[in-house]
């Protein structure tokens, strides 16, 4: 909806209204749509529309919480598994940014990367990345490693087309406005393109965030460690449902602190960027 005001010069301009339900505070909504999700989710098990083995209860689930949240406390295995994956995403979180940051740069500056490059980093995007975790393995081992492979090679594509993207961000006069001044190809790329590309490529860099954790759990639960995702396997293969519900809810914690890590880096380096004020998402 739209509705007319009057400036003070006495224009008049049509201001775009918000709707009733984008009018509802963000914490009172994100409450509301908590507590009827629970509620919905406690409706069916209470029904019995679907096996508790498939899905267990709330109750089950906050049991199983508390239990995982006292041994992670008393500093037990769990704690061990923990510290396992969050060193495992933050390696390959670091190894996908350098590697697709480089790519970008590449790919956006040379037509080397545009013609050459591009088309084989689209053609092994395009392959289904879990098909690889067996090849990680074998080639780098059941450890740390090549769980760092795999989840770095599922978060690098995203941070290459952002990068790629941002380079092209500045228009066609700033360009030529550098370029008139003397301003040589690397100071047009560090001084121009890379600080109007960098919303783009912190854009990149949340996709990655949590496409990383995708790629540790999977290959965690793929090919063993101490990690969490082997409890989730071990877990599952218990048929432990409960379990499983509150390992996968920590790991989503570890994955909302480095997203909004990267939030945080952001609005202190892109602080002009409007779409990134405080409360916003990111």
């Amino acid at each position: 909806m739209s509705d007319v005001s009057t400036t003070a010069n006495g224009d008049t301009v049509w201001v775009e209204k918000d709707a009733l339900i984008d009018r509802i505070p963000r914490s009172v909504a994100m409450v509301f749509l908590f507590v009827a999700v629970v509620a919905i989710w406690d409706l069916v098990t209470r029904m019995g529309w679907v096996s508790p083995i498939i899905l267990p209860t709330p109750g089950e689930t906050l049991a199983d919480l508390m239990f995982v949240g006292g041994n992670l406390l008393s500093g037990d295995y769990m704690l061990d598994a923990l510290w396992t994956t969050t060193l495992t995403v933050f390696y390959s979180f670091l190894i996908a940014a350098g590697i697709g940051f480089s790519l970008g740069v590449l790919v956006g500056e040379t037509k080397f990367g545009e013609r050459a490059v591009m088309p084989y980093l689209v053609a092994i995007d395009t392959m289904p990345k879990v098909a690889f975790a067996p090849l990680f393995i074998a080639w780098l081992g059941f450890g740390i490693s090549s769980k760092v492979a795999l989840a770095a090679f599922i978060a690098t594509f995203p941070i290459v087309v952002s990068t790629a993207a941002g380079l092209y961000a500045a228009s066609e006069n700033e360009r030529m406005l550098f370029k008139s001044i003397g301003a040589s190809r690397m100071q047009i790329l560090l001084r121009l393109k890379l600080p109007t590309g960098l919303p783009y490529i912190f854009t990149g860099l949340k996709i990655a965030a949590v496409g990383v954790m995708a790629g540790v759990i999977t290959g965690e639960f793929l090919g063993g460690g101490k990690g969490f995702g082997a409890l989730i396997r071990q877990s599952a293969s218990q048929m432990n449902t409960p379990r499983v519900f509150a390992l996968i809810l920590y790991l989503s914690i570890l994955g909302l602190a480095l997203y909004f890590t990267v939030v945080w880096v952001q609005r202190r380096f892109v602080f002009w960027n409007k779409s990134d004020q405080p409360g916003a998402i990111g």
